[in-house]
């Protein structure tokens, strides 16, 4: 895009309003004191700083987070990181739903928890809502989104992704026309037949640029434009969801566009894939770019001291601020924060999603009288396959592996899910244990 057309953009004409989600079932147990866009990611971060980065990132400083299940902890989040200065006018709120009056249910879905708060939205100057979901992994520019929508006379746009036939039966999924106008949706379509009729043609396969022209249909990324000329008539109904039930109508109604994104995307909404993401951090080159400043991921600064490195071997890993690290061995790793690794322990595929302070001596010396082990990992542990919650205390000589067990098991001390063991938050785990 030209930055003439960048500079007719309107930066105050947009709203931002990210989805939190409901109770995170799919993210269990890593939800259970927690809302979903609170949850750790990749070390230092929130899964919330990727879409609130984002639309930072696009210059859009106005930015609503609707939730309502467990958000101390998103709230202190966002109260300790985004705080713009007095003149800018910019804000990252969270909008928790609440009992009313006039209405005493909680959000039903995007739509419904959009409609409660709709009053609320209206009271600011602006010509289009964006709506963001939070628990997504990707980059992209929200001005580029705006101005396609703009360029189509639009009423709404929904940003798209080319899948293969395999993911496409757990999506939303969109044909288009030439124009790129949405001519029909359909929710997670399994049939054969329906998926022929809805792949993406050659001719459009070449005019998206689509690599080696290989079968692909359009999946809804569940972020979408509206206009805020519209957005009254059509949450002006019972309809609780957008990707479900407002946009199939709307289809028929209205002028809706598909804005097609071809750079990396992934749900982060299950434990196998909030796994599977963090550890693609580690490999030499990640399919997300951390690294990318033209575009930086924003958390909250912890003025944490350098990590301390006393003779492990490491090896595909990410190491986190203020950790201490003794003789390990470290291979396809994520360290979170404030770890502390005991000598001798062997950790392959493990996402560690740290601590939130360092215990004290004290602390430390209670604990052992009481044969519980220190936060952090012992010594002489093996562990693999496994996503460490926070504050977790795992003794020494501990084993930990997902191998030979049931794909979903629910134990006092531990959860697995989809072969992959967790140790809750501020979990026990005593020395000698094997899981």
């Amino acid at each position: 895009m030209s930055q003439t057309g960048r500079q007719s953009i309107n930066i105050s004409k947009v709203l931002c309003v990210i989805m939190g989600g409901g109770q995170g079932s799919r993210l269990f147990p890593l939800t259970k004191d927690r809302a979903k866009p609170a949850v750790p990611l990749a070390g230092k971060y929130r899964i919330v700083d990727i879409p609130i980065s984002n639309c930072i990132n696009s210059r859009f400083r106005r930015i609503y987070i609707l939730t309502q299940f467990n958000s101390t902890s998103l709230h202190s989040h966002i109260s300790r990181t985004y705080k713009f200065d007095q003149f800018s006018a910019g804000f990252v709120e969270i909008l928790a739903a609440q009992q009313t009056f006039n209405n005493t249910s909680w959000y039903e879905g995007t739509a419904d928890a959009v409609r409660k708060n709709l009053v609320h939205f209206l009271n600011h100057d602006f010509d289009y809502l964006l709506i963001l979901s939070g628990d997504q992994l990707y980059r992209m520019d929200f001005q580029d989104v705006i101005e396609q929508h703009r360029e189509t006379g639009a009423d709404i746009t929904i940003a798209t992704l080319p899948v293969s036939r395999g993911e496409a039966g757990a999506l939303g999924i969109m044909q288009i026309d030439g124009e790129k106008r949405i001519t029909r949706f359909v929710e997670k379509p399994k049939e054969s037949a329906v998926l022929d009729s809805l792949k993406i043609s050659p001719e459009m396969n070449a005019k998206l640029a689509i690599p080696g022209g290989r079968e692909s249909f359009l999946a809804s990324m569940g972020i979408y434009v509206f206009n805020r000329s519209i957005i009254t008539d059509l949450l002006d109904n019972p309809l609780s969801d957008f990707g479900k039930h407002i946009i199939p109508h709307a289809i028929n109604t209205h002028r809706v566009f598909s804005y097609v994104h071809q750079g990396y995307w992934e749900d982060i909404g299950t434990i196998r894939n909030f796994f599977e993401a963090n550890l693609d951090l580690v490999t030499e080159l990640p399919r997300f770019n951390f690294f990318d400043m033209s575009a930086p991921i924003f958390s909250r600064p912890r003025y944490l001291p350098g990590s301390k490195i006393n003779g492990a071997q490491i090896d595909h890993a990410v190491i986190s601020d203020g950790c201490i690290i003794n003789r390990a061995r470290i291979s396809n790793t994520i360290v979170g924060l404030r770890t502390i690794i005991g000598d001798g322990t062997e950790l392959n595929r493990v996402v560690i999603l740290g601590s939130d302070y360092y215990e004290s001596q004290e602390s430390v010396d209670r604990h052992e009288k009481e044969g519980q082990p220190r936060i952090g990992i012992g010594a002489h542990c093996k562990i693999e396959n496994a996503i460490i919650d926070k504050n977790a205390r795992i003794g020494n000589n501990v084993t930990i592996s997902a191998a030979g067990k049931p794909e979903n098991v629910d134990h006092e001390r531990y959860f697995i899910r989809d072969g992959i063991v967790i140790i809750p938050k501020d979990a026990v785990i005593p020395h000698g244990t094997v899981i």
